[in-house]
């Protein structure tokens, strides 16, 4: 794969403004510290396995959330921190200081004590920010809820952490989150503000919406400001060191691939610690960034939001939802530097970019997670946005968001066909299923160890312990390569490997070689039941405009030579846009769905044999 990708870079970098700005030889893969140092293995055997230790030249630092905001008042206290676009509402780090203090005095005055959990359940609004970090200097744990849920969701998430107070927006989309509340509790509708008794949900005391409608047993966002006085701010701050860093601080739930989503736990060290790291890789310091992300996903609140507040960096949040011509608004008019989304929202972003032809002058870097970029995108950021630094992120929600990340004066090929470089203060090992170490360059699971690892599943020791064992090393769960150099990609994800006639196929392969056509946009594969073999592949692909259909002898004369034959999907469907959960993962189940729908001729697509 590595080899066919540096073919289809080479391709490129004929291209006139790809040349100029990355010379032919930076494609070689360079051995760099990153301005650090690494753990040298002491006998050959060592040497050729796959084991890597990353450290920081700065050490880590033991702070809580709250600490960090107060730290960064002191230091950027005019700079803008964070930047609502779409609700014209902006905060100072010195004055976004001052109102989280009221929200933390606000919620302790509603009687949560220290460790009680605080729902968050909406889209990209200034509130949530608010609440989330007054949770942080509350010592309360915020708990991310995806906006997209319905009730039945909902429910779960509030009673498998026992969520004592929740915070919403009244509406957003089709969603009016106060009935869906008042459908879980109806007693809300007698309660006293602040005093809910809920059979159902009998740990839920407070619900919060940010309205200015009289909601009964509500309260309104406003009021919670209200609620604390002078002496109840400097509560808060005498509350600070008490909160320790070790602590938890939020608990993200996990996509819920299979089963009921987990709940992890993170602490206010993994937070800090995170965002100065990846801040450092990123060039945070004074950048403006405009957040397609949601914040509720660990890539929106540890690699978007931590980062800004640890180097003093502004975030700008165009619009409560993704929506590609709001960033692009945000973006000239916010003057923004920055630029974080996944490789789908991009090539949204580009193709309303096409479109609209806004004066896009400022934009200096992109981030992106989830997946690495195609050469084609990679060239669409940089001509079309004008990106002129690109940054991969690659990480999972139990080791707070980032475990590898791309770097300054990292090659093209790097940027392009790895996840980065292993993150300062990490150990990673790549093993096999003995939990034997590998060479390196050869597939196995990841495994992570250091600061960043979660502190469990809340209310799941069983579940913990299968997945952090007594040595501390987590298991990703992702099939992966580890270069001696400290670089790494992934294969694909264990659980969605497809076996085919026992062959053994990793899904992401085949996307990264379907994503280098020139016709397709995004390709996703996933396994269908079949007689024979057991497993088929079927490719879903969303293609450029104007092109004609592709079929399987399209992509089986694309193939020759280069992909193994029992790789190359059986079926082919093309779509329009992909099923996504709020944070941009899709849904391959729904592919799945999909795919049977079609079998069954209850769909008008075809599926092409």
């Amino acid at each position: 794969m590595i080899i066919r990708r540096a073919h289809i870079l080479t391709k490129h970098l004929s291209r006139k403004s790809f040349a100029s700005k990355y010379p032919a030889k930076h494609l070689s893969i360079a051995v760099r510290s990153l301005s650090a140092s690494t753990c040298s293995p002491t006998t050959p055997w060592e040497s050729n396995q796959s084991y890597f230790c990353h450290k920081s030249k700065n050490p880590l630092v033991y702070r809580n959330v709250g600490q960090e905001l107060e730290k960064a008042a002191r230091i950027h206290g005019t700079t803008e921190a964070i930047v609502s676009y779409h609700e014209n509402k902006r905060y100072t780090f010195k004055t976004l200081l001052e109102e989280v203090d009221r929200i933390a005095a606000g919620f302790l005055k509603l009687g949560l004590q220290k460790g009680d959990r605080v729902g968050l359940w909406g889209p990209n609004n200034m509130h949530w920010y608010l609440s989330m970090m007054g949770a942080c200097r509350a010592g309360l744990v915020s708990v991310g809820i995806n906006p997209a849920f319905q009730a039945p969701e909902l429910e779960y998430c509030l009673k498998k952490v026992n969520v004592k107070a929740i915070v919403s927006p009244l509406t957003h989309r089709s969603h009016n989150y106060y009935e869906i509340i008042s459908s879980l509790c109806p007693e809300i509708a007698s309660s006293q503000k602040g005093d809910l008794k809920s059979n159902n949900l009998p740990h839920l005391k407070a619900v919060i919406i940010d309205t200015e409608e009289n909601l009964k047993g509500a309260l309104k966002f406003n009021e919670l400001l209200d609620i604390g006085n002078g002496g109840d701010l400097k509560e808060i701050e005498n509350l600070q060191p008490h909160i320790i860093p070790d602590s938890p601080c939020n608990i993200q739930f996990t996509s819920g691939t299979t089963g009921q989503p987990k709940a992890a736990v993170l602490s206010h060290y993994n937070f800090v610690n995170n965002g100065i790291h990846i801040g450092h890789r990123n060039q945070t310091f004074g950048a403006r960034i405009c957040v397609q992300v949601p914040l509720f996903h660990a890539f929106g609140v540890v690699v978007t939001m931590m980062p800004a507040l640890t180097h003093g960096g502004t975030l700008v949040l165009p619009s409560p939802a993704f929506n590609p011509e709001a960033s692009l608004r945000s973006i000239v008019d916010e003057k923004c530097t920055v630029i974080h989304g996944t490789p789908t929202m991009y090539v949204d972003v580009i193709r309303k970019q096409k479109e609209l032809d806004l004066p896009l002058s400022t934009l200096k870097m992109a981030v992106t997670g989830g997946a690495i970029c195609t050469p084609q995108l990679f060239l669409d950021m940089q001509n079309i946005l004008k990106v002129k630094e690109f940054r991969n992120v690659y990480g999972l929600t139990e080791a707070t968001a980032s475990i590898f990340q791309t770097g300054p004066n990292d090659s093209v090929e790097q940027i392009l066909n790895t996840v980065g470089h292993v993150q300062d203060d990490l150990e990673v090992k790549v093993v096999d299923t003995n939990g034997n170490t590998v060479p390196f360059g050869q597939p196995g699971e990841l495994y992570v160890r250091g600061y960043s690892t979660m502190l469990g599943y809340y209310g799941d020791e069983a579940k913990t312990r299968e997945t952090i064992g007594a040595d501390k090393w987590l298991r990703t769960g992702d099939q992966f390569v580890l270069q001696p150099d400290g670089y790494g990609r992934i294969v694909g994800r264990l659980k969605e490997m497809i076996i085919r006639g026992g062959e053994n196929i990793f899904p992401k392969e085949i996307e990264d070689f379907l994503n280098t056509h020139d016709n397709i946009i995004e390709a996703h594969v996933i396994g269908v039941p079949d007689e024979r073999l057991g497993e088929e592949l079927c490719a879903f692909v969303r293609l450029q405009d104007n092109t004609k259909a592709i079929t399987r002898d399209t992509l089986k004369e694309f193939s020759h030579g280069k992909l193994a034959y029992f790789k190359v999907p059986r079926y082919v469907v093309i779509v329009d846009e992909f099923p996504k959960t709020t944070s941009g993962k899709i849904q391959k189940f729904k592919l799945l769905e999909q795919f049977q729908r079609i079998q069954k001729g209850d769909m008008a697509k075809e599926v092409r044999n």
